[in-house]
């Protein structure tokens, strides 16, 4: 399908709760666009370009790139004249691919003159992300309260994000002057970690005395260490209601970023905290950036939170599957269940529910293929060549040669068929 004839769009008010009995911290719904963020709607994902936002034709590709990977909000860049002019030509763009994602403008040191000086920008972001500790230096009140004005006047909401590196440096000077004259001093790390949460609830606090709604404000507090995350987030949590968007701020890069975010959110989503996340890692030379988008979604799938593409159950492999066969059929399943997805998204909602077992030898391989909803067990070393199919629980058939991947392909694209096409057929009458 032609990227211009594809049409991305995310519509959560119709979507189902969460899965998992995790009870949800209970916040108001900040709307972006036209997704919900807060404890009421499943939590959302997001990622961010690092494209050049002055090059309106890179940057709303990646977007598009990343909203058809499944980030149902895509923060850009927007740090001098060229980035704002471009914001746009960027939406405009997005719109003649058929992209509807909300796109938030991220604002450092110099985002009240950038709002004020482009209206058309200001108009198009769904929100503005505004970081307390930089947004003009001495001014930095005045400067703040500008972009809270220019919120107000266009009815966007705002993410106040806190970063431990670019924090208030006279909150925490003044933090740190009155834990060094208390009789019962504070660890620094506690100063720091107070300097944060006081400097995001102060400008919220702000925000709402200049008329911005309470359901219009999601906060953030990030810093890079796991054990540092979670403790500032339910600090965070026990002092607000606010909705609140969980990320380690440098994940890092490939395994390391991703265990990393994954320990820090799942911690933290298992006890009903967080609203909307992103998992910021470093990319590769050349890599790809929807991998941020894809991690976050399986971080919330393990959790039984969210449901997003069907789940390949594969076994390690050991001494008994000496041949790498399985291993190629897994990744093949797994490939070809993304390639379909776009695709079966629109015409089967409830696939994504689906469990798909690929296991290489009788050990664990029929019962993991029971429980699945459809599932293969190949034979491993020594063992007769023959490839037993199991559907809903039960011996389907069994397979054997050389065309065992296409034909358990052909009997999964049957399958989802049969289980899942009711939803279309029930979608248009």
């Amino acid at each position: 399908m032609q990227r211009s004839a594809q049409r991305i769009s995310f519509h959560f008010h119709h979507r189902p709760a969460q899965l998992s009995s995790i009870f949800r911290r209970k916040t108001p719904t900040a709307f972006v666009g036209d997704v919900p963020v807060g404890s009421a709607y499943p939590v959302v994902v997001q990622s961010m370009t690092n494209t050049d936002t002055a090059d309106a034709v890179a940057t709303a590709l990646q977007v598009a790139d990343l909203a058809r990977a499944g980030s149902q909000l895509v923060r850009v860049t927007v740090n001098n004249d060229e980035a704002a002019r471009a914001v746009p030509e960027i939406a405009s763009r997005l719109a003649d691919m058929g992209v509807t994602v909300p796109v938030i403008g991220d604002f450092h040191y110099n985002g009240h003159l950038l709002l004020t000086k482009y209206p058309a920008a200001a108009k198009t972001l769904a929100k503005y992300r505004i970081n307390p500790g930089n947004v003009g230096g001495k001014r930095r009140d005045e400067n703040f309260r500008t972009i809270i004005q220019v919120a107000l006047d266009n009815g966007k909401p705002v993410r106040i994000g806190v970063n431990w590196g670019s924090l208030d440096q006279d909150l925490l000077t003044e933090l740190m002057d009155e834990n060094a004259k208390s009789t019962e001093a504070s660890e620094a790390k506690d100063v720091y970690i107070e300097a944060m949460l006081q400097s995001a609830l102060r400008s919220a606090c702000i925000a709402e005395e200049m008329g911005l709604g309470h359901d219009r404000i999601v906060i953030s507090a990030k810093v890079s260490g796991v054990p540092d995350l979670l403790t500032v987030y339910r600090r965070l949590a026990a002092r607000c209601d606010y909705p609140l968007h969980l990320g380690l701020t440098e994940a890092g890069l490939g395994s390391k970023g991703i265990i990393a975010s994954t320990a820090a959110l799942s911690i933290l989503l298992m006890e009903g905290i967080g609203d909307t996340i992103r998992v910021s890692l470093t990319p590769r030379p050349g890599g790809d950036r929807t991998e941020e988008v894809r991690v976050a979604q399986q971080v919330l799938q393990s959790l039984e939170l969210q449901s997003f593409t069907p789940q390949v159950t594969a076994c390690p492999g050991c001494g008994r599957t000496t041949s790498t066969f399985f291993q190629h059929m897994a990744e093949d399943i797994q490939t070809y269940l993304r390639e379909q997805m776009p695709v079966w998204r629109q015409r089967y909602p409830r696939v994504v529910d689906m469990r798909v077992a690929v296991m290489g030898c009788v050990v664990n391989g029929p019962g993991e293929s029971k429980h699945a909803n459809i599932g293969i067990s190949l034979p491993g070393t020594f063992e007769e060549p023959k490839a037993p199919v199991y559907i809903d629980g039960k011996l389907s058939v069994t397979l054997k040669g050389d065309g065992i991947v296409p034909e358990f392909l052909k009997i999964l694209d049957d399958y989802v068929e049969r289980t899942y096409g009711a939803d279309r057929t029930a979608a248009l009458t």
